[in-house]
């Protein structure tokens, strides 16, 4: 079976939860997580909810666990994954993760390169899997939460649920 049968097999709709980790924005500010929320929607998915918090570990671990009790199938967090010292969203994300899919990170400063150039390789994007949901790790800036939707997470999020749900024991 081939990639276009898994596709095709995939969940039409997803529970998609977003989170935006930030020391700067507040709700209002938060153009990012409002596209995402959009997006989500446009797309025939099912917004699962939606959570600003600082650039905190403990706080994104919290928005996670949210995200969980909502019932996502799939969480977006965006905003953190540089290196300043603040930065701190790579290391709350891929602490949990039980499976990284390594891809979605070369794939995303790839894409970012053409966009942005050498500066793309400060991006610490990140994705995988943590508790049976896909998690995708993106930076915050609008530019960058686009370029992860349309290219990466949009036209394969039902593809990695499908994939997530075969010969699991949560519910489909």
């Amino acid at each position: 079976m081939g990639h276009e049968d898994h596709r095709r097999e995939a969940p039409r709709t997803v529970r998609v939860f977003v989170v935006t980790a930030s020391d700067t924005r507040g709700e209002a500010e938060d153009e990012s997580g409002a596209y995402l929320k959009t997006v989500v929607a446009a797309s025939g998915h099912a917004l699962a909810g939606y959570r600003l918090v600082k650039d905190e570990p403990a706080l994104i671990r919290a928005a996670l666990d949210e995200a969980v009790r909502a019932g996502a199938d799939a969480v977006i967090v965006n905003g953190g994954t540089g290196i300043a010292a603040r930065d701190r969203t790579y290391e709350a994300v891929a602490g949990l993760l039980d499976k990284r899919l390594d891809g979605f990170g070369e794939l995303f400063r790839m894409l970012s390169y053409g966009e942005i150039g050498s500066a793309a390789m400060l991006s610490r994007a990140v994705a995988g899997v943590w508790g049976g949901r896909a998690v995708f790790s993106v930076p915050g800036s609008g530019a960058a939460v686009r370029l992860a939707w349309e290219k990466l997470i949009g036209p394969e999020l039902g593809h990695v649920i499908r994939e997530l749900r075969k010969d699991s024991p949560r519910p489909a």
